[in-house]
């Protein structure tokens, strides 16, 4: 009995020796770096979900939910939440060493890159069908220029920082999509056969913006006689244009959002295997 104790002390000394030494598989390294990261992510994430609450409650309204796509603050509030709850996975399975919330962050984040991935290689084939759809998004907003303060502001931003008016159909459209601009007989608005004073070519140093200065124009009015009032280039093909002319700086853009995910995925399935490396190591010493 005395003999049997002993060699069971001396073997419980050595597993403990041998734990002592063993060097966990656990890097702290990638453990922190990976919850700085995810961290930041979260912040983020709720800044994104915060700023979009604050505007849709700012306009009190309740029906855009309707034109998702129409409105800025739904997509911030859309995209904000998914982003949170990705990163507070990510937060979480890197501080608890949970595998399950771990794999949940890598294989998402995963999915989210490649269907962004296939997404610019289906725009790039079909470019055509993009800017159909795209001409139809234009459409949507120029109907809803009124209805939504957050699209209005983004639609005169672009206007004028583009120094174009309207889609497709350059200043027309305002007149044949926009319920206020229109020109026809049952209109009784003040803007009727208007554009935007965003559309308006500046007038020497304005101290005061002339918002009325889109209005007034002909029914059959041609581009040739109003282009020296206002824009008449299509906002799309403005657009279109300047993304040629800045290839390098969208495609810096497009690193930029990829490298963040990559490493994301890098980082979170690198510290996935070293937590299953640990429990395997552990598994084994319980055994011995």
């Amino acid at each position: 009995m005395e003999l049997g104790g002993r060699r069971e002390r001396q073997q419980r000394q050595q597993l403990r020796h041998r734990r002592q030494k063993r060097v966990t598989a656990i890097s702290p390294l990638v453990k922190y770096s990976l919850f700085v990261f995810t961290f930041f992510f979260w912040l983020i994430a709720g800044a994104l979900l915060g700023i979009g609450i604050y505007a849709r409650v700012e306009k009190g309204q309740v029906n855009a939910v309707v034109d998702l796509l129409a409105d800025p603050a739904i997509v911030l509030i859309v995209v904000g939440s998914l982003a949170w709850i990705l990163g507070f996975f990510g937060c979480v399975g890197a501080l608890r060493e949970n595998i399950c919330l771990l794999k949940t962050y890598c294989y998402v984040l995963l999915v989210l890159f490649v269907l962004q991935l296939v997404g610019a290689i289906l725009g790039f084939v079909f470019s055509d069908k993009v800017e159909e759809h795209i001409g139809n998004l234009v459409e949507t907003a120029i109907e809803k220029y009124r209805d939504d303060i957050d699209l209005q502001n983004l639609i005169d931003w672009t206007q004028k920082e583009f120094q174009c008016c309207g889609g497709e159909d350059g200043f027309k459209d305002w007149q044949q999509h926009n319920r206020y601009f229109n020109c026809s007989e049952e209109n009784l608005s003040r803007e009727r056969c208007g554009v935007p004073y965003s559309c308006c070519r500046p007038e020497g140093e304005e101290v005061v913006i002339n918002t009325m200065c889109g209005y007034d124009f002909a029914p059959d009015a041609t581009p040739t006689e109003a282009i020296d009032r206002i824009y008449i280039r299509s906002c799309i093909f403005a657009v279109a244009d300047w993304a040629r002319e800045n290839l390098f700086l969208l495609g810096g853009i497009a690193m930029g959002l990829a490298i963040p995910q990559l490493v994301g995925i890098l980082l979170s399935r690198v510290f996935i295997n070293q937590i299953q490396d640990e429990k395997e190591l552990a598994n084994q010493e319980a055994r011995l």
